[in-house]
């Protein structure tokens, strides 16, 4: 009994089999494939054919983006604004231009580019929510490069440095210092800080204080001083020069000399007049003096 019924459901497998290629060969016929394949010819034509497109536009277009920013380099060299503005603004339309081109490929490719613009703005968000440390820093970049409190090249004091400003890039601006060290500030950080600007007038007040013991000839002090300034390379003598009492102070009276200078020669001008206020008080008897105490001993 169970052989029959084993012979049977054999029987049954082969012709099911039977049946299925017969469909098989019914539907497949060779006009079908013929039309099957020409539909992925057709396919891979058009395909193929819009990414090459979307090649040819991406060069071309990188090609005319790199022709636009150097007109408008050379227009903004015109214009005569500062380096740092001129950076900003050909940073700024670079990025611009790349954004139009993807979103032409994007469009070339058949996506729907509404949806790419939004989810672009979605990410722009998010991305701005976790940087704003460095938004902060791009508007304070952008708040300088506008209002312009300094310019590369000129010397500033700013959050406790100094030194000539070398780079106002949209994040940081970098500042060399006398001893040539680079300093990096953040720009959010500088443009909510007080800015000295050094370089901005070509002529500075330079002031030097200097202390004499109260048993000193004041008068031979405040003169010895005027003829040190007036005989000193790079003080200006068409502009006021000066000695004044500064302040009466517990163990000196404090004098105060000034003059003007160039701003590019103070450094040099300030060191050579200290070394000559010693060496000329040294020569006159004129005493400097130091911190000290006077202990008084009662038996």
């Amino acid at each position: 009994m169970n052989n029959i019924l084993t012979a049977f459901a054999q029987t049954a497998e082969v012709k099911d089999v039977k049946e299925v290629v017969e469909e098989t060969q019914r539907f497949f016929t060779m006009n079908d494939m013929r039309t099957i394949l020409d539909k992925f010819i057709e396919w891979c034509a058009s395909t193929v054919g819009t990414i090459v497109w979307a090649l040819i536009v991406w060069v071309i277009g990188k090609k005319i983006l790199k022709a636009l920013l150097k007109v408008l380099g050379k227009a903004l060299d015109r214009s005569r604004l500062d380096e740092g503005v001129t950076k900003f603004m050909l940073s700024l339309s670079r990025f611009a231009g790349n954004v139009v081109l993807v979103i032409m490929i994007i469009d070339i490719l058949g996506f729907d580019t509404t949806s790419f613009i939004a989810v672009l703005g979605s990410a722009g968000i998010a991305l701005g929510m976790s940087l704003q440390g460095s938004l902060a820093n791009v508007a304070g970049g952008i708040l300088i490069l506008l209002f312009k409190p300094f310019a590369v090249g000129d010397y500033i004091v700013a959050g406790g440095y100094e030194g000539n400003v070398t780079t106002i890039d949209l994040l940081y601006t970098k500042l060399i210092t006398i001893d040539n060290k680079m300093v990096t500030i953040p720009n959010g950080t500088l443009s909510n800080s007080s800015i000295v600007n050094v370089a901005s007038q070509p002529q500075r007040r330079l002031d030097i204080q200097i202390g004499i013991g109260y048993s000193s000839d004041l008068k031979l002090a405040k003169r010895l001083l005027l003829d040190a300034m007036n005989k000193q390379a790079g003080v200006l003598t068409d502009k006021d020069i000066m000695v004044v009492v500064k302040s009466l102070d517990d163990s000196c009276v404090t004098l105060e000399t000034r003059c003007w200078v160039m701003t590019s020669d103070y450094w040099n001008v300030r060191f050579a007049l200290l070394e000559g206020y010693k060496e000329t008080f040294d020569d006159n008897g004129i005493e400097i003096p130091f911190n000290q105490m006077d202990v008084h001993i009662v038996q």
